[in-house]
């Protein structure tokens, strides 16, 4: 049986103190998680007090560096926390939207197959839709690319909700810039030959709006994926993922 204490939760976080507080209590409560840093993001809200007051540890960016940066970040201070413990037992990694209010509480199966030595890597595939603004542009460019390059095509190729071996994070260093940290992860870690799970979860987050601050933020996210697979080119392999 795997520790009890062999997962850390890294919640990247941006003006989210609504929803912040309920993330984290739930998330808290995972099996095997004693680790829990949100990293504030450049907030201009009350986030990083909120998720402090949950209980979370805190780490804060001055200002807004993106999404890969917070992921780096957050990982980083699981190795702080670590080096003091000097227990030499690096905890896996379990990447959680900060949006994901009391659902939190049901990504418990994300963790299971990595704290049995089975994979390397999963990516959350969410049993229920919600219903976004968009049209489906960015996640028709990440999992085109992602097939391209790797011959497999993931169900929810944007999907934050990870869980990874330490090992598998740092071989995945530096993670592509922005909102392309998803996308470069999977192709990266498949191509290395790194073990991916796909497991459905019945987690929500917030529903992605139409007006202007939505459009945006899927035209950053557009860019920033078109740029992640802009420097992995295609190689064709055989699938090596499967779904629980």
């Amino acid at each position: 049986m795997p520790p009890s204490g062999d997962v850390a939760v890294v919640i990247p976080a941006r003006d989210e103190s609504d929803r912040i507080h309920a993330t984290v209590t739930a998330a808290a409560g995972l099996p095997g998680v004693d680790v829990l840093i949100v990293v504030d993001d450049g907030s201009r809200d009350g986030t990083a007090a909120t998720a402090a007051s949950a209980g979370a540890t805190v780490v804060r960016h001055a200002r807004r560096r993106g999404k890969s940066a917070a992921m780096e970040t957050g990982a980083e201070a699981v190795l702080l926390l670590e080096a003091r413990e000097r227990s030499g037992r690096p905890r896996h990694l379990l990447f959680l939207d900060a949006d994901l209010a009391e659902s939190a509480a049901y990504a418990g199966p994300l963790t299971e197959p990595v704290r049995s030595g089975q994979s390397d890597m999963t990516i959350a595939v969410f049993s229920s839709r919600v219903k976004q603004g968009g049209h489906g542009f960015v996640v028709a460019l990440s999992g085109s690319g992602i097939r391209r390059a790797t011959g497999w095509r993931p169900a929810q190729p944007l999907n934050g909700q990870r869980c990874l071996t330490r090992a598998a994070f740092e071989a995945a260093r530096p993670l592509a810039p922005g909102f392309g940290a998803e996308t470069a992860l999977t192709i990266d870690l498949h191509r290395i030959g790194m073990r991916i799970t796909e497991v459905e979860v019945p987690l929500t987050h917030r529903a992605t709006g139409g007006d202007w601050r939505a459009q945006v933020h899927r035209a950053r996210q557009f860019a920033d994926v078109a740029r992640a697979l802009a420097v992995r080119q295609p190689i064709p392999r055989v699938p090596r993922s499967s779904r629980v």
